[in-house]
C-alpha cells in the first residue's frame, strides 16, 4: 500500500515537472490540432454540402458582348463630398451615346424636390448657383453649383432619354471643417517643459492649403529670437498641425490659436506654471496592469500547474 501511494507521489511530481518546463508543447499541440479542425474543413465536406467546391465545365455561363446603346460610366460617375462655398462638380459620363445627342439628351434631376436642372448644355433653373457643362464630343455632362450649402446636399439623377429613360444617381454631401486642439480649453504646463500643441482639421475634403498659428493675436515667428519654436504639419483626410515650444517660459502663457486656410479658427489657453505651484506629478509610472496590456495568465502556466499538483496530492493522500 505503502509502495503504491509512492508511485502515485512521483507520477504527480513528474507530471508537475513536465508540465512546468514544457508548457507550451501543451498549447502547440493543441494549437495544431485546432488549425487542422478549422483548416481542413472544406476539403472533408461530402458531396452536395454548402462547403463543397464544385467546378463547372469551361464555357458555362453567357459570354459578353458589346454594348449596343448608351450606358454610364460609373468610375467617372461617383459620389461628390464638397467644402461648404466653394464650387462643386457633379460628373456624368455617358458610353456609346453617340450622334444620338439630336434623339437623346442627358439631364440632370435634383431629387429633393423632382427639380429639372438641366438638359443638354442648357439650364432650366432659376437659381443661377447652377450650370450645365458639355463640352463638344466629350462623354462627360456635368452640373456645377456655386457657393453650396447644407441643403443642397441630398441624391442628384443623370438621366438619358431612352426608352424607358435611364438614371444613374449621384450623392452630393456638402461639409464644413471644424478644427479642434486637443486638450483644450485649458492647458497647463510645468515651468521648463516643451509647450506641445496639436490641431486637427475634421471633415474637409480636401487638406487645407496653409496652417499658421498665433500667440496672442500675433503670428508665432518661428525664426524669432526666442528659438525653439517649431511646426510639423501632417496632411491628409485628417490634416494634423503640431506647435512645439521648448523650454517653456511664463511669457509663453496666454492664448494660442490654429487658423487653417479651410475651416474656422480655434483657441486654447496654455498656462505655464512656475515649478513651486505645479500640479503634475514627476513620476510617469502607470499601474502593472496598464503596462501589461491587461494579459492574463496563460491556463498552462506554472501556477496553473502548481495548483493542479496539489489538489492531486491532497486527493491521494
Amino acid at each position: 500500500m505503502a509502495g503504491k501511494l509512492c508511485g502515485d507521489v512521483l507520477g504527480v511530481l513528474l507530471a508537475l515537472v513536465i508540465c512546468v518546463t514544457r508548457p507550451e508543447h501543451v498549447s502547440s499541440a493543441q494549437r495544431e490540432l485546432g488549425k487542422g479542425v478549422s483548416g481542413n474543413a472544406s476539403a472533408t465536406s461530402p458531396p452536395g454540402s454548402d462547403n463543397a467546391i464544385r467546378a463547372g465545365p469551361a464555357g458555362d455561363g453567357p459570354r459578353p458582348t458589346p454594348r449596343t446603346g448608351p450606358y454610364f460610366d460609373l468610375a467617372m460617375s461617383k459620389n461628390v463630398t464638397a467644402l461648404l462655398g466653394k464650387t462643386a462638380y457633379l460628373n456624368c459620363r455617358v458610353k456609346n451615346l453617340g450622334n444620338k445627342t439630336l434623339n437623346m439628351q442627358v439631364s440632370w434631376v435634383r431629387h429633393r424636390d423632382i427639380h429639372l436642372l438641366t438638359v443638354g448644355r442648357y439650364t432650366y433653373t432659376s437659381d443661377q448657383r447652377f450650370r450645365a457643362i458639355h463640352l463638344p464630343h466629350s462623354e462627360d455632362w456635368t452640373l456645377q453649383i456655386k457657393y453650396p450649402q447644407h441643403r443642397d446636399s441630398g441624391i442628384y439623377e443623370c438621366q438619358i432619354s431612352t426608352t424607358p429613360h435611364m438614371s444613374h444617381f449621384i450623392h452630393l454631401n456638402v461639409v464644413e471643417p471644424t478644427t479642434e486642439i486637443i486638450g483644450g480649453p485649458d492647458l497647463y504646463i510645468d515651468r521648463g517643459s516643451t509647450i506641445n500643441l496639436t490641431c486637427v482639421v475634421l471633415y474637409s475634403p480636401e487638406p487645407p492649403a496653409y496652417i499658421f498659428w498665433n500667440h496672442n493675436d500675433a503670428i508665432i515667428s518661428y525664426d524669432s529670437p526666442r528659438g525653439g519654436v517649431s511646426v510639423v504639419t501632417e496632411k491628409g483626410e485628417t490634416t494634423t498641425s503640431f506647435l512645439l515650444i521648448q523650454q517653456a517660459r511664463p511669457s509663453d502663457s496666454g492664448t494660442y490659436q490654429c487658423n487653417p486656410s479651410n475651416a474656422q479658427s480655434k483657441s486654447v489657453m496654455v498656462h505655464v506654471l512656475n515649478e513651486a505651484n505645479s500640479i503634475f506629478p514627476l513620476s510617469g509610472e502607470y499601474p502593472a496592469a496598464m503596462q501589461r496590456g491587461g494579459q492574463a495568465f496563460a491556463p498552462t502556466s506554472p501556477a496553473h500547474c502548481f495548483v493542479l499538483a496539489v489538489s492531486l496530492l491532497i486527493s491521494l493522500s
